[in-house]
């Protein structure tokens, strides 16, 4: 079961937005305006200890009380407000769910998302409203396949639009080209049954994995 964190979190945030704006124009002038009658009924009500002071405050906490659902607003709203800000304009974790990045990425690790590195994305929605960078070879990036749209894959770019990506023979090929590899070690025949080395795209050199006993 996959939980839409990105859409609770905006529910939370105009919620508890939305409970303090309705309080401090509806309901907060009315308690001021109780409080300003209670301290003019008691004049001494700051005078620590005396009977005015203690019948004023029992007046406050019963007639001018702010309820609680407004008290946990105020306070969760600034917070909430901050995170998701950061979550879905800024930075955003996501966990590794999958041995497809092995071994750059292992399974069950964290990353933290660059958010705004190709545009900035109204949240939940996910509709880009302000077009930056574009995706480069050898790039880690995170998306939502449009038949999958409630998991996330985390993959790296091979091929741009309008490449033709071929992998054969455990080789990969961009346009023709077999993508640049160089590996770590040469085992003895039998010995292992992932290799590992080094492929750059792009530029950006990476380590890879081949499962030697899965057909090409």
């Amino acid at each position: 079961m996959n939980i839409d964190f990105p859409l609770i979190l905006v529910i939370l945030v105009f919620g508890s937005g939305l409970v303090w704006l309705l309080d401090a124009l509806l309901l907060a002038p009315g308690r001021r305006r109780i409080v300003s009658r209670l301290q003019d009924e008691y004049p001494q009500w700051q005078e620590e200890g005396s009977g005015q002071a203690i019948k004023y405050q029992a007046r406050v906490a019963e007639s001018a009380r702010e309820p609680a659902l407004v008290e946990y607003a105020r306070s969760f709203f600034p917070v909430l407000l901050v995170v998701f800000v950061l979550r879905s304009f800024l930075v955003e974790p996501f966990q590794i769910p999958s041995s497809s990045m092995v071994p750059t990425l292992q399974v069950g690790d964290y990353i933290l998302v660059n958010k705004y590195t190709y545009g900035i994305r109204l949240p939940v929605l996910r509709t880009k409203v302000l077009a930056l960078n574009e995706p480069q070879r050898g790039d880690v990036m995170v998306f939502f396949p449009p038949h999958m749209n409630d998991t996330y894959f985390i993959k790296r770019v091979v091929g741009l639009p309008g490449d033709t990506v071929t992998y054969r023979n455990k080789r990969l090929y961009v346009n023709g080209q077999q993508v640049p590899e160089e590996p770590l070690a040469v085992l003895p025949e039998g010995h292992a049954r992932y290799s590992v080395g080094l492929e750059t795209l792009g530029g950006d050199t990476h380590l890879f994995q081949v499962d030697e006993a899965r057909p090409a």
